[in-house]
């Protein structure tokens, strides 16, 4: 199937600081590819997967499970850690998820963890009731372009198809198990006005979480997908300001950068 137009992966070569960007569940590569750029910009060496069943449409969803999620970004990660010498992991929503589990199992190797309004667990009414369910329906409505900005577009699925959902629905039981487990430092941005995923779920991860340096930045102006919103820029510089503390050499690859774009624009 042809991918969906914005969903294609994205992976830029830069210096010994590497960054791992994940994208949310029915969601693609385009939600968080400004994020992943502005690192890239930064001289940082950035990998953004298209994650199994997403960027093509629901069918394909419909036949995965968290477990070939999970298994993408895990090999993303062991091969930026065999490029660099040192890797964080970023992440939306169940990328959000996502990222705290390589944590959880990765440790070391990993040096620090950002998340966007990450997901921890289904509160619907329904979702206990997704093993009966999803073999009676196959879809429910889409949860894609959560987005305050006038003009701003999510490309995800109109449609969310329930067997991806409850493998979702174990997934995040299965990370909220292994919480206690993440000791990396830590930057979790919440949208207080999220209609996706809710709040309390940024507050469960930071009361479970064993990392002692943590900071919390609240999302005022924008929805469930920040990464396109309002406060999009914010999300980026918090981002690498927090990189740039634990790892002061993407400081160094920033000023590269600067210096190489400063040469070809001269040289034009």
């Amino acid at each position: 199937m042809p991918l969906l137009p914005g969903a294609e992966p994205f992976r830029r070569d830069g210096g010994e600081v590497g960054v791992l960007v994940c994208h949310g569940f029915t969601g693609s590569p385009q939600s968080v590819r400004p994020w992943a750029e502005h690192l890239a910009d930064r001289g940082l060496t950035v990998t953004l997967p298209l994650l199994p069943g997403h960027g093509t449409r629901w069918q394909d969803m419909q036949v995965t499970t968290w477990r070939d999620w999970y298994a993408e970004v895990d090999r993303e990660l062991r091969a930026l850690t065999e490029r660099c010498a040192r890797v964080f992991v970023c992440g939306l929503s169940m990328g959000g998820a996502l990222a705290l589990r390589l944590a959880a199992k990765h440790g070391d190797a990993i040096s620090g963890v950002a998340v966007v309004n990450p997901g921890n667990k289904m509160h619907e009414a329904a979702a206990p009731l997704l093993p009966a369910l999803r073999h009676v329906v196959r879809t429910t409505k889409g949860i894609a372009s959560d987005i305050a900005k006038p003009g701003a577009e999510e490309v995800g699925y109109d449609r969310v198809p329930l067997h991806a959902a409850h493998s979702l629905r174990r997934f995040f039981r299965q990370v909220d198990s292994e919480l206690p487990r993440v000791t990396q430092p830590l930057l979790v941005m919440t949208s207080p006005q999220d209609h996706v995923v809710r709040p309390v779920d940024s507050e469960r991860i930071l009361s479970r979480v064993s990392s002692t340096d943590v900071r919390q930045t609240l999302l005022e102006r924008s929805y469930h997908v920040a990464t396109l919103d309002h406060d999009a820029e914010r999300i980026f510089e918090e981002t690498f300001a927090f990189i740039s503390r634990l790892a002061p050499e993407a400081l160094a690859g920033a000023r590269a950068s600067a210096q190489e774009g400063t040469a070809a624009s001269g040289g034009a």
